[in-house]
Formats: C-alpha cells, sequence, structure tokens
C-alpha cells in the first residue's frame, strides 16, 4: 500500500470557519441543557443533520439549525469556550493559523450590544491564542439578508478594531438573495481601513456571483468560490490577480452544491492555478473539521503529498499572517514534505 504523510501533521492555515457553526457538538448539547434550548432532533441525535440548501427550503431549515445553535451562546464564558475549544481542534489538526468569521450582531444582545460584543470575541481570541499558541485573527462578517446600512456599520466597527485582532471583513448568508453591489459602501470602508475583502460567492449561485464579489466589491479572496469552475476565463482571472478561494468541500458536499465529493472541481481550479484554502465552514453542521478536507482531497482528487503541501502553502499565503508567521508556516510544510512517511499498512 501506498505509504503517505499523516495531514494532520501538515501544517495549514485555516481561513474559513464560522464562529458558532466552530462549536463541538458536545459543547452545545451542554449550553443547551444549561439554558434550557430544546434542539431538534437534526442537533440532538449526535450525528451530523441531513442538509440540502439548494433550494429556498432547506437553505432556510440550514439557517434555523444555526440560528437554534447560536441561540444557546449567551454569556462571555460561552463566547470563551467556543473559541478555546476551536483553537484546540485546529490544533489538533495541524492548523497553525486561524481566521474565524463572525458576524457580532447575533451575539449583541446578549452580550450588551455591538462593541461589547466584538470586545468579548477579541478578548476570548486573544486567550484562546495564548492558551494553544495558534495564531488567530478575526474577519467580521456582514449578513446579506440584513440591510446595506447595517453592513456600513460593522465595517466601521471591524476598522475601529483592526488593531485588536480583526483582519478582514466578509459577507455571507444566501448569495442568491440581493446584489453584491449593494454591499460596495461597506467594502470600501473596509479596505480603506486596511483590512481584507472577503466575501462569499460561488456557491449556491454560479459563477456570476464570484464576479460580483471581484468587480463590485474587491475581493481578495472569495468564500467558496467553487463554481467558477464553470467559466474558464474566470478561473483564468482569479489565477492571474492571485485571488485565493475558501473551498470547503464536505459543506459543498453536504448542501447539496456536489452530489459527491469527487464532484467538487478541486483539480479544475488547482490546475488553472487558481490558490486555494481548504476550510470547514461549520463543522457543527457537516461533521468534519480542517484536516479531513485534506484527506477528502486525496482520497477523492488524487491528491499527491506534494501538491497537499502546495494547498497549505497557498492557505498560508492567502492569510492575513504577519510576514513572519508565514515564513516560519512555509517552512514547516516543507519540513513536512521532507520528512518521513507515515505507514497506512
Amino acid at each position: 500500500m501506498e505509504r503517505v504523510r499523516d495531514v494532520r501533521r501538515l501544517p495549514k492555515a485555516h481561513l474559513h470557519l464560522h464562529f458558532t457553526g466552530s462549536m463541538r457538538p458536545g459543547t452545545l448539547l451542554e449550553l443547551a441543557d444549561k439554558y434550557g434550548v430544546h434542539l431538534p432532533e437534526a442537533l440532538n441525535g449526535g450525528e451530523p443533520p441531513k442538509l440540502r440548501a439548494t433550494d429556498e427550503r432547506g437553505w432556510f431549515r440550514f439557517q434555523r439549525l444555526y440560528d437554534i445553535a447560536r441561540s444557546c451562546l449567551r454569556e462571555a464564558d460561552d463566547i470563551r469556550r467556543l473559541v478555546r475549544e476551536a483553537a484546540e481542534e485546529d490544533v489538533r489538526d495541524g492548523a497553525q493559523w486561524l481566521e474565524i468569521q463572525v458576524d457580532p450582531t447575533s451575539y449583541a444582545p446578549r452580550l450588551g450590544g455591538l462593541t461589547p460584543a466584538m470586545e468579548v470575541i477579541l478578548d476570548a481570541v486573544e486567550s484562546a491564542s495564548a492558551a494553544t499558541g495558534l495564531g488567530i485573527r478575526v474577519v467580521v462578517a456582514a449578513n446579506r439578508m440584513k440591510h446595506p446600512l447595517e453592513a456600513r456599520t460593522l465595517a466601521r466597527l471591524a476598522v475601529r478594531f483592526a488593531d485588536r485582532g480583526v483582519v478582514g471583513f466578509g459577507l455571507s448568508n444566501d448569495e442568491r438573495r440581493g446584489f453584491a453591489r449593494d454591499f460596495d459602501r461597506a467594502f470600501a470602508i473596509a479596505r480603506e481601513g486596511g483590512l481584507l475583502a472577503a466575501p462569499h460567492g460561488g456557491e449556491l449561485s454560479g459563477p456570476g456571483s464570484v464576479r460580483d464579489c471581484l468587480d463590485d466589491l474587491g475581493a481578495a479572496r472569495v468564500g467558496h468560490g467553487v463554481r467558477a469552475a464553470e467559466d474558464p476565463r474566470l478561473l483564468a482571472r482569479l489565477a492571474e490577480r492571485e485571488v485565493t478561494c475558501e473551498v470547503c468541500p464536505s459543506s459543498n458536499v453536504a448542501l447539496g452544491v456536489y452530489e459527491k465529493p469527487e464532484d467538487v472541481p478541486l483539480r479544475t481550479l488547482y490546475d488553472a492555478g487558481v490558490p486555494m484554502a481548504l476550510g470547514a465552514d461549520d463543522p457543527l453542521l457537516f461533521g468534519s473539521r480542517l484536516a479531513a478536507q485534506y484527506e477528502l482531497v486525496r482520497e477523492h482528487h488524487g491528491f499527491t503529498d506534494a501538491e497537499l503541501a502546495e494547498l497549505a502553502r497557498q492557505s498560508v499565503r492567502g492569510s492575513a499572517a504577519p510576514e513572519e508567521v508565514r515564513t516560519r508556516m512555509l517552512a514547516d510544510i516543507d519540513g513536512w514534505l521532507a520528512g518521513p512517511d507515515y505507514s497506512h499498512e
């Protein structure tokens, strides 16, 4: 049998992880019991829920499950626990850098307002980073289902906290609703404040959604972006501009974007020279974390260890990590590839 290296030991950056979705299932059960929250069977059964979000009804169900889970995060201690455990999981999977995505408006009502919520989140990030050794930063994400003025408020907030660990500004939720250009001013505020633009696109909608992220929002990274594979000219543009796509293979299959793991166009993007950063998206709902994405690419797409190492390098290059951190991580990736194989025999 072919000898392969352990992907959990491969140093990598994790650039697509949502806040509530990073929660451990056991933590959700404990918090739900603590606050008397009734969890539906989909969140209470010990297995990832069956999801398909390619239609409005399916997406609504996905969002409802996410909202129920988020309702169990009510106190600062809950936030600290979530971030610490997410960091522990990523360290176990070989991550040396994490950029976690959060919409602070979701937590503000229970944490004393928008600014206090942001302070709680960033304090939790600082503590978790110190405890685990994982470099952690924050991407503040607006919700495209809400008014663009709210996105501008969030962009200004994100810029205010750029010196406390906020490195990017995103746009999440159903990309089939509304227009990216409605949020252009919010992204301009973020970019002018030195933040990286990382909106979602090219997941539930086709390549036009990715083009909108580039043209209207000045995206330096695109959350998902896999549907760009349907447009060779767009692939060439992403490759030329070195725009990193935060590809989440398990999520794509779980939500019905693709039927099977082998259908996710990873090889198409890779061969076109489009930088990728594999991400777990929402492990709570999709059942797999960061290292499993690399295993999926190896198993279903035939990526060699050298190609997996290059994916890890792309995740580092696409990150907002300081130059000295990037240099160290890239050297560690080279060390993983030069090191001994780990037999699966």
